[in-house]
């Protein structure tokens, strides 16, 4: 989302000719230098339109040696539409779909609808902006869009740019929503911890009240500075920071706390300590321009050699009794891209971007997301020009244990750890979200997953894996939020693509991931980049719930394949959580039940592992148990083959098959009911 918010900032009393400039610099979600002031045009010559940044790009040539996405898949060419656009499935099924409340909907192909200027009104663009209407479309729709998930029991609560949507999914096929929030400031992710929910915000029309009214736009720049950077007039009524709400009645949510930070929270991440039971700890990423300190007061910006308590260059961590909410604070700033040798603050940088104009290595000043894993002590931060790894056992005080860049990363987004913390998933939001980035034109290693191998505190790139299928000019398509599924004996995770759809990569061999499922729909619109599809697609409980940006929510469900078996999914089943924030990962336990068992003698027969005499011994031995009820006759059959079971487990040579092994030979030896 980097390019639209730089826009909605610059349109926000400034000229459109300016915005067009602020985006061409490539200025990502961190603090903008300022531009030089562009010459004065001849008095003879009228001004000429400004560019549309929203019209679809030309597909460029593929660089040399590089490969790009199929043309050669069911997904290619599907019917365009909004509601109305053609599918494409493979291992994955649609169960349900809930369009978005009346109150969060914008029209994102009519550029003639009043709710498009009364969106750009609350962001703080005036009418006389003269905003082209596919940019007009492109920023009302921002105002409304669908963001992220949290989870908690038969709740589901979907963040959004304008608030926040309550849902009921305890009949996952038939959503039903209890209430909504409306509380614009985006980018309204959301994280839950029993009666608690959290909230980023990050946009400078966020108001302490939660009001919907918008700021009054700035004033117009003087001749000769409609280039510079304006940054909103200082307001005591203004938030950017995490709004704390309490939900102990579902339907009235009541803000407690809302705790301000000078960058806005552009994400958060829940952090558990296990050795602290009385607070719960926030992890900030604020992402956009530092305030001013006439709004809030110990907010600097600037250079760390030339400004050493610059608000730059740090992550925010907020304490939060829960007792009382209402005392949460910022405890600590952590410097988590210093260079040790040295302190200079501004220790890491991309090395340099792919992307046109920004080949020169960049500082890293800020983390877009960050998700820690409190079981392992350890945290991944997708940090604009880096992937690092941190030490959380201390939540108050995280240590970089480790840093990586990539060329072929433009901006780290996001992160998601293997569940035995063997390996990291990293994603690259090449062109902020609104770029077409799956083209076949475009490298499959750009704006892509880097998959990362992790050993003794240190990151080595394993492979990369992009969404296959070649998508459209006008799909806005680049890697986003995903979740691992508990499936037994493999690393699985299911990923948002934007307009690509959803995707499930298996990732078991980090240097060969690939897909075993996906859903995909038509562009919304065949002639320019609308903002849409999916912002996340997670796994709770059974199901994948997908935050679709421009429509609503969409629920999916898997379905047996070649890559995937009926077994294995009822192993995923198995696995309930009361609550879930993905970035708060949570350690996955397999129950020691035989349909677990089954899964692995599944995976066994897949990979070759054992002879099919086996396998259909081991089939039907755990079938007799099941149907049993494990008899003692059976039992006791089940305990005779997990011995030769263990014994073939030391001799496979292939390390995953070595581990389902083991854990089969575990559940024959001590089965649960």
């Amino acid at each position: 989302m980097n390019r639209i918010y730089a826009l909605a900032l610059r349109l926000a009393g400034v000229a459109l000719a300016a915005a067009v400039v602020f985006l061409g610099v490539g200025v990502g979600y961190g603090q903008a230098p300022a531009a030089e002031p562009a010459p004065a045009p001849a008095p003879a010559k009228p001004a000429a339109a400004p560019p549309d940044p929203f019209a679809p790009e030309p597909a460029p040539p593929l660089p040399p040696g590089m490969t790009g996405s199929t043309m050669n898949d069911p997904r290619v060419g599907l019917k365009p539409g909004l509601f109305d656009a053609g599918e494409a499935a493979m291992g994955i099924e649609h169960v349900a779909f809930v369009k978005k409340p009346d109150v969060f909907s914008v029209s994102p192909t009519d550029p003639d609808d009043p709710k498009v200027q009364k969106a750009l009104g609350s962001l703080g663009i005036p009418p006389e902006a003269k905003v082209p209407k596919s940019m007009a479309l492109v920023l009302a729709g921002l105002a409304f869009a669908n963001s992220d998930f949290a989870f908690q029991g038969t709740h589901l609560f979907q963040g959004n740019f304008y608030g926040i949507n309550f849902y009921d999914i305890s009949n996952p096929a038939k959503v039903t929503l209890l209430t909504s929030l409306v509380c614009p400031g985006g980018q309204g992710d959301v994280s839950v911890y029993g009666n608690l929910l959290f909230m980023s915000v990050e946009m400078p029309n966020g108001r302490l009240d939660c009001g919907a009214q918008a700021f009054p736009p700035n004033p117009a720049p003087a001749k000769g500075h409609e280039h510079d950077q304006q940054l909103p007039v200082a307001s005591p009524d203004r938030f950017r920071g995490v709004r704390i709400f309490d939900i102990t009645d579902i339907k009235n949510p009541k803000q407690v706390a809302a705790v301000q930070t000078c960058r806005g929270s552009h994400t958060h991440t829940l952090v558990v300590d296990p050795k602290d039971k009385d607070n719960v700890y926030i992890y900030v990423s604020g992402t956009s321009f530092v305030r001013q300190a006439e709004e809030l007061a110990s907010c600097s910006t600037g250079a760390p050699d030339k400004n050493p308590d610059t608000a730059l260059f740090r992550i925010d961590v907020i304490k939060v009794p829960l007792a009382a909410p209402q005392q949460a604070k910022i405890v600590s700033t952590p410097r988590v891209f210093m260079d040790a040798r040295t302190g200079a603050l501004n220790g890491l940088n991309n090395g340099g971007s792919h992307d046109k104009g920004a080949e020169k290595p960049s500082d890293t000043n800020q983390c877009h997301d960050i998700t820690v894993y409190s079981a392992l002590g350890l945290a991944a931060g997708a940090c604009s020009g880096n992937g690092i790894l941190l030490d959380i056992k201390d939540p108050v005080n995280p240590k970089r244990l480790d840093a990586v860049n990539d060329p072929n990363y433009s901006y780290w987004h996001s992160a998601s750890f293997s569940n035995d913390g063997t390996k990291v998933v990293f994603t690259d939001e090449w062109g902020g979200g609104l770029g077409a980035r799956c083209r076949a034109t475009d490298p499959i290693k750009w704006g892509a997953d880097a998959i990362f191998n992790l050993k003794d505190g240190k990151l080595s790139l394993a492979s990369y894996y992009k969404m296959p299928a070649a998508q459209t000019d006008t799909e806005n398509c680049v890697a986003h939020n995903g979740s691992l599924i508990p499936i037994p004996g493999r690393d699985i995770e299911v990923q948002a693509w934007y307009q690509g759809g959803v995707s499930v990569m298996d990732f078991t061999d980090a240097a060969h991931p690939v897909e075993i499922a996906y859903y995909d729909r038509g562009a919304i619109d065949p002639k320019t980049i609308i903002l849409g599809g999916f912002w996340s697609a997670y796994w709770y409980n059974g199901y994948i719930y997908g935050s679709e940006i421009a429509r609503g929510l969409d629920v999916f469900k898997l379905t047996p394949s070649k890559y995937l078996t009926q077994n294995e999914i009822d192993a995923a089943n198995l696995v309930q959580v009361n609550e879930l924030n993905v970035q708060n990962q949570q350690k996955i336990v397999w129950p020691s039940q035989l349909t677990v068992a089954r899964a692995y003698v599944d995976q066994l027969e897949r990979s070759q592992a054992l002879p099919a005499a086996r396998i259909a011994a081991l089939n039907e031995a755990i079938e007799s148990a099941q149907k049993s009820h494990l008899g003692k006759k059976d039992i006791t059959k089940l305990h005779g083959m997990a011995a030769g079971v263990e014994r073939d487990a030391s001799k496979a040579k292939d390390p995953a098959d070595a581990k389902r092994l083991h854990a089969l030979s575990e559940i024959l030896a001590s089965p649960a009911a």
